[in-house]
């Protein structure tokens, strides 16, 4: 149920964001879903890849600040009101979501979507409840 993010902090300069993605291709490593948010010093990468723990090795070792979080990956209908209603069953049992990102593909005719959230085991709960496909990592990783 989990799905292993990498989170890389990048210096806002020429060139870097290649050095990354240079790393991975080097290793072979696949990016399924990302997300880039900066500053003006610095930006943030959130991805998620083929091979999370092979791509976190491989960025440590060329000197990159990364990290690996825990976050859920969802299938949300893709129609008008379809992430309102997986993003309900978070609100109606008071959980934060920090942030979220989609991927590329879609799944089956709807989208899939990656969200960060406070408390991921009790998310889960909830999502599971109200009906919402949970993605398991190793399918997250191959989509």
């Amino acid at each position: 149920m989990r799905v292993k993010q990498i989170s890389v902090f990048l210096e806002n300069k020429a060139g870097r964001l290649w050095e990354l993605t240079e790393t991975l291709r080097e290793k072979e490593l696949n990016i399924r879903a990302l997300s880039l948010a900066d500053t003006s010093d610095f930006g943030i990468l959130r991805m998620i890849v083929n091979r999370p723990e092979e791509a976190f090795d491989a960025l440590k070792e060329k000197g990159f600040a990364a990290a690996v979080t825990e976050v859920l990956a969802v299938e949300v209908p893709d129609r008008p009101g379809g992430l309102a209603g997986v993003l309900k069953a978070l609100n109606d049992d008071g959980v934060n979501v920090e942030y979220m990102y989609a991927f590329v593909e879609k799944k089956a005719g709807n989208a899939a979507v990656v969200i960060r959230v406070e408390e991921v085991e009790r998310s889960v709960s909830v999502l599971a409840a109200a009906g919402v496909t949970i993605l398991p990592a190793d399918e997250v990783y191959n989509l």
